[in-house]
């Protein structure tokens, strides 16, 4: 397991004009495969009149599920500098689709791969950007009059609250930074003198602002 990437939160849309053609960058954060698939056939819908729908993805977490495409582009000038610039900036999860409408001039190999890399570069500078961290999902059922001292303890970087339920008891879900996770412990066992009992229910990526 890597210790991080970033990913786009939501999606993001962007276009530049180069010698009257347009490029329509699109790019989604995505759960795996069939998410980004389903993103890249949205958008060819949506633009069905368009002259090249390419597309550059990393679906997973790991690096491993990856593809692009050139959509009809002279090869290696579309797809492949799209994914390139999807992993020199570690983004995982991630789909990037560039639509094209050609203007009637032609750019030349070089100024293809430019136009297409660029395209994502800029976009890219308008998402919003999660930066995933290797982490401890955690819940912890407490009484209310411990809710307090438990909100000063994970007031803290490194640990990000998911979801609070309030019941008979409060019920918190909440994320913290591997390397953080025995230190947290121990702080737990000293608030509440070892009577709070915190449960891990797994480890994965998560997103700690």
């Amino acid at each position: 397991m890597s210790k991080g990437y970033f990913t786009v939160q939501g999606e993001v849309e962007n276009l530049i004009i180069i010698e009257r053609s347009k490029f329509i960058c699109n790019i989604k954060g995505v759960e795996n495969e069939t998410e980004a698939k389903d993103y890249i056939e949205m958008l060819r819908k949506r633009h069905s009149l368009a002259n090249h729908s390419c597309y550059a993805y990393i679906a997973d977490d790991k690096g491993l599920v990856q593809k692009f495409s050139d959509a009809g582009e002279p090869q290696g000038t579309a797809g492949l500098p799209m994914l390139e610039v999807l992993k020199s900036k570690n983004m995982y999860k991630t789909v990037a689709v560039v639509t094209r409408y050609f203007g009637g001039i032609k750019l030349g190999t070089g100024g293809l791969t430019r136009a297409y890399g660029g395209s994502v570069v800029e976009c890219l500078t308008k998402a919003n950007i999660a930066n995933m961290h290797e982490g401890t999902l955690c819940k912890v059922s407490l009484d209310y009059e411990w809710y307090s001292i438990f909100l000063k303890v994970i007031n803290t970087e490194g640990i990000s609250v998911k979801d609070t339920k309030f019941d008979n008891v409060v019920t918190i879900e909440f994320s913290i930074k591997s390397d953080l996770i025995d230190g947290f412990m121990k702080k737990i066992n000293d608030s509440f003198n070892g009577k709070l009992s915190v449960e891990e229910l797994g480890v994965g990526y998560y997103n700690f602002k």
